[in-house]
């Protein structure tokens, strides 16, 4: 017996989901659907109401009675069951789902959508408490000497009246607006401003005003995907240039200017030419994968003398826990042979260091790891590196697990691959590890059911994280120096996460400060500067130009424990680092500020975003500014309750010897070989 969520309809202000039976015992009419919500195991049971053929049925439901009076959840997410009442047959049944929603409007603050999950059964998603000063459109083009929207027109299934079209000029505040006239698909708008309308040399923001139950309503266009797959580029008959652009709020902002001249132009042919260069490498990149293939089949013998390797990252750093293994190996242990396997991007590095290394997918490389008898690493190697009997690898991993990993990734959407063939490669990887290091008993139940990981577990600590308990003052301000960071100022480190809609087109990213320089510069600038620690991706689209004086972008320094160490207090949003700086016991500040539009990526996390951190979450900017100057007062949470029991929980494992924890146990693997 199935069944399987077909479709929404809408009758008043209920919803009416269709479903189809498959071998399912009449009479209908007596059948009932039960919706459970998978967080709080709250149920509610509502009867079959409209029997439309043989096989198909109709249920009505109020999506407000969805939500759970007193409950602090701002999202639901309902599974259905059909629950069969028969003589002869009872139980339950899954709802399966072939019937995905756009996001249907409840209130301004409220809004749901049918999906399904990794294994295609329906869900019913409502979100609740979301900003009534935004508004989310569908899609936002440039085609036909137009700016195109489309977006949605009705609000609990009632029209939404006299929907107006603004542009907010950035640089004097004046606006105009453009009435939407034309429908589009049901329940959907299609709005024009033609770019003859747009001012010259102007930076413009997106609105739309309605009247919503008789008041006049202006709210804020939103979009909470990438501009991936939309025209964001048009040049007008006069020879203007707009641009569409996405800010870091996923606000719309839209930009006129003048178009390039042919000079201009033809400045970037060099560009095509380097395309087909990269082309190129491409296709050698494909030849050399398939040689490194075969080069991995072939046998190898160990080396004679205990040989390490190191990577962190894929290659594309010398870092991390990897990184102060070697460090103290080479204090100990001079006699072993030791190698890094790197990306020629860290070359140089290498070589003003002394560091003994090999380029990746190199012939030597091949040979080189296979012929060692360790592998110290922090992240996983391509299923095609061929791991022989001999070898020891102890994987370090990089972090805290805050979202989900591995297994516990319900829905995999990566290109190339599905859910079950993601989850069995990584089973598979992770069992190749002969011992994983883990930083604490809630990461090692995670490592446990996420890989599903049989071997040894570690459990001493990161050694990365040795250096937060081992640096004195003497080191911070030698570090300081280092970095060029006033002595005489309080340091406040900002290290966001990457967003995947920060994407604008291939090989290109953006990145917008979700708060005023300027705002902070008069608010701190006297006494604290502003550390940067951006995604790598954007850590090249941030301009920080005209506040070099009170910003420092250390995106790219090698170590984030060294920003850790210098800095007073740490503001974060969904990345993970705050676990590593929570050692320091210093203050530690949330600025999720586009929480309504991440939250569903946030029941992909291990932790409750909203009651477990170890600091207050600011929501909007002004609560960030007002937040920040009580922190920098307030340097030491030794004496907060809350905090100090986060840390009990994730750090106090950790007593500045795990790098030598692990050092022992490498040299306790070449005794017993013997």
């Amino acid at each position: 017996m199935r069944a399987i969520l077909s479709g929404l309809h809408h009758k008043k202000k209920l919803q009416e989901l269709e479903l189809e039976l498959i071998d399912v015992p009449e009479p209908f009419d007596n059948l009932v659907v039960t919706f459970l919500e998978k967080q709080t195991q709250a149920s509610l049971t509502l009867p079959v109401t409209t029997v439309v053929s043989s096989g198909v049925v109709r249920v009505q439901v109020d999506a407000n009675d969805l939500q759970i009076p007193g409950s602090q959840q701002g999202d639901f997410s309902w599974e259905l069951y059909l629950n069969l009442q028969q003589e002869d047959t009872r139980g339950l049944v899954q709802v399966e789902s072939e019937y995905l929603s756009d996001r249907h409007q409840l209130s301004l603050t409220s809004f749901y959508q049918l999906n399904s999950d990794a294994n295609g059964m329906a869900l019913f998603n409502l979100h609740t408490n979301q900003p009534d000063d935004e508004f989310a459109i569908t899609a936002i083009n440039l085609q036909d000497d137009q700016l195109q929207i489309t977006g949605p027109n009705r609000l609990n299934n009632r029209r939404i009246d006299n929907q107006r079209l603004v542009l907010k000029n950035v640089q004097d505040h004046s606006s105009a607006e453009w009435p939407i006239t034309t429908l589009g698909l049901h329940g959907l708008f299609s709005g024009i401003i033609p770019l003859t309308d747009l001012a010259s040399d102007t930076k413009q923001e997106l609105f739309i005003r309605s009247t919503v139950n008789g008041e006049e309503l202006e709210q804020r266009v939103i979009l909470g995907k990438s501009l991936a797959g939309q025209v964001t580029q048009a040049v007008t008959s006069q020879h203007r240039l707009v641009i569409i652009e996405k800010r870091f709020n996923n606000g719309i902002r839209i930009v006129e200017t003048a178009a390039p001249t042919m000079v201009q132009r033809l400045g970037h042919l060099p560009s095509k030419a380097s395309g087909a260069a990269h082309l190129f490498s491409v296709v050698m990149e494909k030849v050399n994968l398939m040689y490194m293939r075969r080069l991995f089949k072939r046998g190898h013998r160990a080396y004679d003398e205990p040989t390490l390797i190191f990577e962190s990252f894929g290659g594309r750093q010398v870092s991390d826990s990897p990184y102060a293994i070697y460090q103290l190996f080479q204090r100990l242990y001079p006699g072993f042979r030791y190698v890094w396997s790197i990306d020629r991007s860290q070359k140089a590095f290498c070589k003003q260091n002394g560091i003994p290394f090999i380029i990746r997918r190199t012939a030597k490389w091949v040979r080189t790891l296979e012929k060692a008898t360790f592998w110290i690493s922090n992240a996983r190697f391509p299923a095609w590196v061929k791991k022989p009997g001999y070898v020891t690898y102890i994987q370090t991993w990089h972090g805290t697990p805050l979202k989900k990993l591995g297994l516990d990734i319900e829905n995999v959407s990566m290109p190339g691959t599905t859910t079950t063939k993601y989850h069995a490669n990584f089973v598979r990887e992770a069992n190749r590890w002969d011992a994983l290091i883990s930083p604490n008993d809630y990461s090692t139940q995670i490592f446990r059911s996420a890989f599903g990981f049989n071997n040894q577990i570690l459990k001493v600590g990161y050694p990365r994280n040795d250096e937060l308990i081992n640096s004195s003052a003497y080191d911070i301000v030698a570090l300081k120096q280092q970095m060029g960071i006033p002595l005489d100022k309080k340091v406040v480190l900002y290290a966001p996460t990457y967003r995947d809609n920060q994407f604008a087109e291939k090989g290109k990213y953006t990145f917008e400060l979700p708060f005023s320089l300027d705002d902070f510069k008069t608010r701190f600038g006297d006494d604290a500067v502003l550390v940067l620690r951006m995604h790598y991706l954007i850590s090249n689209a941030l301009d920080i130009s005209g506040y070099e004086d009170f910003v420092y972008d250390l995106s790219n320094h090698p170590s984030i424990s060294d920003l850790y160490l210098v800095s007073d207090m740490l503001i974060t949003d969904y990345s993970s680092v705050f676990f590593d700086y929570a050692y320091l016991k210093r203050p530690i500040l949330f600025y999720p500020y586009d929480y309504h539009m991440y939250k569903d990526e946030l029941r992909g996390f291990y932790l409750d975003y909203e009651h477990d951190l170890p600091g207050d979450i600011a929501h909007n900017e002004k609560e960030l500014l007002t937040l920040i100057g009580e922190k920098l007062q307030t340097p030491d949470m030794s004496h907060d309750a809350k905090f100090m029991a986060f840390y009990q929980r994730f750090c106090a494992i950790n007593d500045g010897l795990s790098s030598l924890k692990v050092v022992n146990y490498v040299i306790q693997q070449i005794e017993n070989q013997g």
